[in-house]
């Protein structure tokens, strides 16, 4: 593989400069803001563990990644910004199951286990299906957990149920959109990638906040 070829699969980019793409580019301030937000909560509250503080810094990352791909076009780029997506996605869950259920180290690595037998097994399953959501159906699996889980909330009754069902609603709007982007350049020539960015970044900021206002500080027993 070329990792500088040029990949042109979004609506507004129209050529290969780096600008090519402004409002995808820009818009991944919405993650740095979920970041800074979530930093600001964890330290007016004294601080949280190093799981809190490894999800904050990857939503950062995840800007920046995401921030790359969108100027530089390239598939080395594109590593950058979907790697850091998967790891918070399989981090996140662990540590949502971790809070919801409860558990020690070692149960800890078996759901990591867990969730990226779940997700391959899952995508698997859907590019048999053979689905084409110009690139979305890559986030199905991640989709699905996310309900899977905001159910187990809602099943025990754990108060951060309404955090967990805002950010998949928001989800599902958010991968709705990245869907439409390429079907609706005629009507709109910018594309629905941006809003893919600002819902994502809104649930990246829901997700952390569940996870800050309902965890104990690292220095609890």
């Amino acid at each position: 593989m070329d990792w500088t070829a040029q990949i042109d699969i979004y609506c507004e980019r129209q050529d290969a400069s780096f600008w090519a793409e402004p409002l995808n580019a820009i818009s991944n301030v919405a993650f740095i803001l979920a970041g800074l937000w979530a930093a600001f909560e964890a330290r007016r509250r004294g601080g949280m563990g190093w799981p809190v503080v490894f999800l904050i810094g990857m939503a950062f990352v995840i800007g920046a990644g995401s921030f790359l791909f969108h100027t530089f076009a390239t598939h080395w780029a594109g590593l950058a910004d979907s790697l850091p997506i998967l790891i918070f996605i399989l981090s996140y869950a662990v540590a949502a199951l971790a809070l919801i259920v409860g558990a020690r180290r070692l149960q800890l690595l078996l759901y990591l286990v867990a969730m990226a037998a779940f997700f391959t097994a899952t995508g698997l399953a859907i590019s048999a299906l053979g689905l084409d959501m110009n690139g979305s159906q890559g986030y199905l699996p991640a989709l699905l957990s996310m309900y899977l889980i905001t159910a187990l909330t809602w099943a025990r009754g754990h108060p951060v149920l309404p955090w967990f069902a805002a950010a998949t609603l928001a989800f599902t709007l958010s991968l709705t959109l990245r869907s439409l982007d390429m079907a609706l350049c005629d009507a709109w020539p910018y594309g629905t990638h941006v809003f893919w960015h600002l819902f994502n970044g809104t649930v990246v900021a829901l997700l952390l906040q569940a996870l800050i206002r309902n965890t104990r500080k690292a220095s609890a027993p």
